[in-house]
């Protein structure tokens, strides 16, 4: 079954990682009295409405069909979400980018950003920049190219130096350690002894905006992680997230990172490889 929101060459990269990832089910529950029971719907049948999800920002009713109700795809959805399978996708993505293209680990961006969030939940909270009304941050590490090695989330009312802490951490649980002395490229809001502080307990070097100096005269590399923000925020569900609770959030998070990491690889390696399902068109759709 074909995901018609992504291109295939996108897709099926992603699924069939995924897929491996994914813990043996029977495709009948054994312990239905009766010995007897619906088959299970598909996973590859549910990922791909999870990815039309993804990428319309819908509900799941809209995106339900005959054969996959809503409920199944908010069972699916808890259930690997638990699993952290999501996680585990992002940095199989990372390990094929570095392997074939090379992650660059010297220059470390990082930035917070705040999106909406109108049915509150885990990670949601009154937004300082949108009239109090109820948002989510996100924080973001990238590499040297923009790609997104950690995520943070949190309600929209949390400062940028507070969930700097666990963007870092995130980012060496998907990568491992950082080389020593990395640059941290970070704006004015991280201004503060606080940030100073964890840059120096990682061994990073933190190249940070001055408050009150206008911005256009120390951009420095932060333009790359804002470049990735938006990029994250083409997904709907990214950009307007309607999930309460936290773990599917961060599902979300990071299975919107693996389609920018993974479509990332593609666009470079397309100049340095041949392979037979290669894309002919020099944008992925």
């Amino acid at each position: 079954m074909p995901c018609p929101v992504v291109p295939s060459s996108l897709f099926e990269p992603l699924w069939e990682q995924f897929s491996a990832l994914l813990p043996e089910r029977p495709e009948f529950d054994p312990t239905h009295p009766l010995g007897c029971h619906r088959r299970r719907v598909p996973d590859r049948m549910v990922f791909g409405l999870v990815v039309e999800a993804l990428v319309h920002g819908s509900g799941y009713e809209r995106v339900a069909t005959a054969d996959c109700s809503d409920w199944t795809i908010r069972n699916r959805l808890r259930e690997w979400s638990n699993l952290g399978l999501a996680h585990e996708l992002h940095r199989i993505a990372l390990t094929a980018y570095d392997k074939m293209i090379g992650l660059e680990l010297s220059e470390l961006p990082v930035d917070g950003c705040h999106t909406k969030a109108p049915c509150k939940g885990d990670k949601a909270g009154p937004s300082p920049v949108d009239r109090a009304k109820q948002g989510l941050k996100r924080s973001t590490l990238v590499d040297g190219g923009g790609i997104p090695l950690g995520l943070a989330s949190a309600s929209a009312n949390r400062h940028d130096s507070v969930l700097l802490e666990p963007t870092i951490e995130a980012a060496k649980h998907q990568v491992g350690n950082l080389p020593t002395n990395a640059t941290g490229h970070l704006d004015s809001a991280y201004d503060g002894k606080p940030s100073r502080r964890i840059l120096d307990d990682h061994g990073l070097i933190g190249e940070i905006a001055r408050k009150g100096v206008p911005a256009p005269i120390q951009v420095g590399m932060r333009w790359v992680v804002e470049r990735t923000q938006s990029w994250m925020n083409g997904y709907g569900k990214i950009r307007r997230c309607f999930e309460r609770d936290g773990r599917i959030v961060d599902f979300y998070l990071y299975l919107a990172a693996a389609f920018v990491t993974v479509r990332a690889l593609i666009r470079r390696a397309r100049k340095l490889y041949r392979w037979p399902s290669r894309p002919t068109a020099r944008r992925l759709r």
